[in-house]
């Protein structure tokens, strides 16, 4: 019996903690929505600082991404049936609707994301956590809300920006195989559509706050010192990929699910 305890240990605090989360998410919600607001200018600083340590990084890699895996890899592939002209349409189904959003959460969840980990699995060490509820001051309301709300508005923010250079990568690899533009944007223009691009924007937004609950509560939760708060880094990185990865596919087949028309390619 004790060997079977410590085999499903680990399932068991898995489950646990995303009890502890989904309880987090109910009370960042209620809190976010309930009077008084006084996280406003919290909002404003999480933003920036967001935006300031993700923009560089989400260029470089979004370019390079598109650019090399759907750009010169499916440009390649096409050419050889000589249909390079689809791969205007090609890139509605890599770069808008899976590439952008991948890229900015990971790339969100991996700088933006590690920070916020840090900073309250540090104060949860100096007991500053502690000292607020003290004082009256509830974390989830202080802390969480505005970290909560500034990642979904900053991933938005950053889907826009993906897909925009995301599309160059395209446009790029379209002009290195000697493709003119015309074809590429008559088959983007013809896949795209008002779903493909709410659904884009919607999933990702979704992606920020699966992220901000992450960061968050392995940060307030992080113990044992400095070791405490790495490793609480580490954890939080790992199941945010993990709770993207999942909602993901949940996502992309409701949407599909309810849009079928989104299936057909012209």
């Amino acid at each position: 019996m004790r060997a079977l305890g410590e085999a499903v240990a680990p399932a068991r605090s898995l489950l646990e903690e995303i009890g502890d989360m989904t309880v987090l998410t109910g009370r960042t919600i209620s809190s976010a929505l309930r009077p008084p607001y006084p996280y406003g200018e919290e909002l404003v600083a999480q933003f920036l600082f967001a935006v300031r340590l993700v923009w560089l990084p989400l260029f470089i890699t979004t370019l390079a991404i598109s650019y090399g895996a759907p750009g010169l890899q499916a440009s390649n592939f096409l050419t050889l049936f000589g249909a390079l002209d689809r791969l205007g349409g090609f890139f509605v189904l890599a770069a808008i609707r899976e590439i952008g959003p991948l890229i900015t959460s990971i790339v969100l969840a991996g700088v933006a994301g590690t920070a916020i980990t840090a900073d309250l699995g540090a104060r949860k060490i100096r007991e500053e956590l502690d000292a607020l509820q003290v004082l009256g001051v509830d974390p989830v309301k202080n802390l969480v809300v505005p970290r909560f709300l500034a990642l979904i508005l900053v991933t938005g923010l950053f889907d826009i920006y993906a897909l925009l250079f995301g599309l160059f990568g395209g446009i790029l690899a379209a002009v290195v195989n000697g493709q003119r533009l015309g074809p590429f944007w008559a088959t983007f223009f013809a896949n795209t559509t008002t779903v493909d691009l709410w659904g884009s924007l919607l999933k990702t937004m979704l992606f920020g706050a699966i992220i901000a609950i992450v960061c968050c509560y392995k940060g307030m939760t992080a113990s044992g010192g400095a070791e405490g708060v790495g490793r609480a880094v580490n954890q939080a990185v790992v199941i945010s990929f993990l709770g993207i990865g999942s909602f993901n596919y949940v996502f992309t087949q409701l949407l599909l699910a309810t849009h079928p028309n989104i299936l057909v390619i012209k």
